[in-house]
């Protein structure tokens, strides 16, 4: 985590936390990750502040799993041809 504070010049300080998550690597990484995500959500653990980034957090590893996915129907489907 990346943590800084701006100061504004009315004397207002922001203090930010910034969260850098590593990509997943293989598919059972990625669900495995959502899985807890979703269990978090309905168990209600997640507070409105983190409840965006966790959406988009979600969201990206949805895409992963996905793409994962059609990756794997394609290159299947090219084995079976040359069969």
């Amino acid at each position: 985590m990346i943590s800084f504070t701006l100061f504004h010049e009315k004397g207002v300080f922001l203090h930010f936390n910034i969260i850098i998550m590593e990509q997943p690597k293989t598919y059972k990484d990625s669900f495995d990750e959502l899985q807890v995500i979703v269990k978090k959500m309905e168990d209600a653990e997640i507070s409105v502040d983190e409840l965006s980034a966790m959406i988009q957090r979600a969201s990206l590893l949805i895409t992963i799993c996905k793409d994962k996915l059609t990756k794997t129907e394609e290159e299947v489907a090219h084995l079976i041809e040359k069969l």
